[in-house]
């Protein structure tokens, strides 16, 4: 089945722990503890995604088709069968190419900031 684009705006801003979620699963697919570990080392231990919160999170962002379940998986002596494996789909990496264009505009008017300018000198 092709992906037909969606509008993403109706999901934007995205909730912190989410952009994070979807940022660690952009590079490829990943497995719930190793996204809580992309996470944590990502944010130097300031984000913490707890077991419980994480799968719920994901199920929701399974649900709105922001990732899915990989077929990908590691070699068979490097896998886990009973681990699920999460990516990106297409709808989820235009989610996350408007977030960080959101958060890129807020920063470029923050740093233009008369305001900001004078703290810094």
């Amino acid at each position: 089945m092709a992906d037909t684009p969606r509008s993403v705006d109706r999901l934007l801003p995205l909730k912190p722990k989410v952009l994070h979620i979807l940022l660690a699963v952009a590079d490829g697919p990943r497995h719930g503890y190793g996204i809580m570990q992309e996470v944590a080392e990502r944010t130097e231990g300031q984000v913490r995604l707890w077991p419980a919160a994480l799968y719920a999170l994901l199920r929701d962002l399974e649900k709105t088709d922001l990732i899915a379940e990989s077929d990908t998986r590691p070699a068979a002596g490097e896998d886990d069968e009973r681990r699920r494996y999460f990516a990106l789909t297409p709808h989820g990496k235009r989610v996350l190419d408007g977030e960080v264009r959101r958060l890129e505009a807020i920063v470029t008017r923050a740093r233009a900031s008369r305001a900001l300018r004078k703290a810094r000198a």
